[in-house]
């Protein structure tokens, strides 16, 4: 059964992840405002708690996906892991130190590491194989469309409640639970055939040496590709008005949610590589831009550049990491792709925000540009057929 041309169950997943990321992204442009501005957090103090944050959910996320791989079902793991963040959130209302800013965001990336390769695999087996790319594309189109809605709800907010943080951290909970409502009501398990659905045994032979390469690339451009935090930082530095922060991180979004399924369909149409390469090619770009803008008016192209970066990587990453491998691996591979990206975070963000305080806050920027070239080069030595077939676990 589908809905406008989508599977039910990604079509589902893809309003779960709407609703949950409205409310994540009514606080998520505050935080690092928050801390600076109210709990005098310095900036690599703000890259250290991202950081931390962000790599504690990568080693969930490789966990999670081989657990799902064993148990041979997703959907409980993806439950608790929404449950997990939903419940975090509204903490951050009595935050009195950047410590309990710490707490508040590890218990938020927990439940993301324990949800996020058992819900990448669930929508993958939801999906053919000649759409996957369509699929994901949809769901991350979905994803930023409440990525869209959550800012320009805290813009609002801010105005109503007179730049009350506090309170609007307290409401982000609403969007959370209808959430999770809708996965318990209409997300269905798929279960593989019984032959596909054994454990892996984890070992260097499980993959394929081409998924291998993907992997060094993907971290070579994480390990550049610091917290979001800094690009609203960024924006703040450059004398861009606190109330139209979170609009231009919902322009961000906005820009995201509608090219991400056009860019999905096209990676079906002339291949991952040459589409995430040119979302490598874009993060360059804008990466040097944040460094050397200068007028805070130059943040709102930037950002719309940003948004096509994303649009053009993200679900792509996931639908090339299924081309990779086999469906019986796939959680576990899940995993390794997100461990990947989020255990680069903490250096990443780390060496950032050490960056902007000790040489000049363009450095950050230029750093990440340049490893994201780097990585594009590793991209293009990706050979084009598979090394050898996928060894079975």
């Amino acid at each position: 059964m589908k809905i406008f041309g989508i599977s039910k169950n990604v079509f589902f997943l893809g309003l779960v992840s709407l609703l949950n990321d409205a409310s994540s992204e009514m606080i998520y442009p505050l935080v690092p405002l928050f801390l600076t501005q109210v709990l005098g957090a310095s900036l690599a103090t703000v890259g250290i708690i991202e950081g931390i944050a962000e790599s504690t959910a990568a080693i969930l996320k490789t966990f999670s996906g081989w657990l799902s791989d064993k148990i041979g079902r997703r959907k409980g793991l993806t439950v608790v892991g929404y449950s997990l963040s939903a419940v975090s959130k509204p903490i951050l209302s009595v935050a009195t130190s950047p410590l309990h800013v710490l707490l508040v965001r590890f218990s938020d990336r927990v439940g993301k590491g324990i949800r996020t390769a058992p819900r990448d695999a669930l929508v993958s087996f939801s999906s053919s194989s000649k759409e996957l790319g369509k699929s994901f594309g949809f769901h991350r189109a979905l994803d930023n469309l409440g990525a869209t809605i959550g800012p320009l709800l805290a813009f609002g907010l801010l105005f109503l409640l007179n730049n009350n943080f506090r309170l609007i951290f307290l409401l982000s909970f609403v969007a959370s639970a209808l959430a999770i409502a809708v996965l318990i009501i209409f997300v269905k398990e798929v279960e593989l055939k019984k032959e596909k659905a054994k454990a892996p045994k984890i070992s260097w032979q499980l993959f394929p040496a081409r998924f291998y390469i993907f992997l060094v690339a993907i971290a070579i451009f994480s390990l550049g590709n610091s917290s979001d935090a800094f690009l609203i930082l960024r924006a703040r530095d450059l004398g861009m008005a606190l109330f139209l922060i979170p609009v231009v991180y919902a322009f961000f979004n906005l820009v995201y949610s509608i090219f991400s399924t056009p860019f999905g369909v096209l990676s079906d149409k002339i291949g991952r590589r040459k589409t995430l390469g040119f979302g490598l090619l874009i993060f360059s770009l804008v990466y040097l831009g944040f460094g050397a803008a200068n007028k805070a008016i130059l943040i709102w192209p930037l950002f719309a550049l940003y948004g096509v970066y994303a649009a053009a990587t993200e679900g792509v990453l996931r639908a090339f990491t299924a081309d990779l491998v086999g469906e019986k691996i796939r959680g576990t591979a899940y995993g390794l792709l997100n461990g990947t990206i989020g255990t680069a975070l903490l250096p990443a963000s780390a060496v950032a925000g050490f960056l902007w305080d000790r040489v000049n806050p363009s450095a950050p920027f230029y750093y990440g540009a340049a490893l994201a070239l780097a990585a594009l080069l590793v991209l293009l030595f990706l050979p084009s057929q598979p090394t050898r077939k996928v060894a079975s676990p």
